[in-house]
């Protein structure tokens, strides 16, 4: 299993940190690029339309997690 690592991001001017095993981090950063995005656009997107009793480490590994079962994750 993947060591958590922790990262930091600047959203919509707020700093926030999230928690990744890095395959997880290492989609993320796929899909962003897939889509044409930054990583910090991706998460801020993410993070705009997870409901507020998830937290945002959580909410990015669904994300991840549902763009694999629709077959649009690398």
């Amino acid at each position: 299993m993947s060591a958590v690592e922790k990262r930091s991001v600047t959203i919509r001017g707020h700093r926030t940190s999230y928690s990744l095993e890095k395959p997880f981090y290492d989609d993320l950063v796929a899909i962003a690029a897939a889509r044409d995005l930054t990583l910090a656009a991706l998460v801020a997107e993410i993070d705009a339309t997870r409901p507020r009793d998830t937290n945002l480490s959580s909410a990015l590994r669904l994300y991840v997690l549902d763009q694999a079962k629709r077959g649009t994750a690398p």
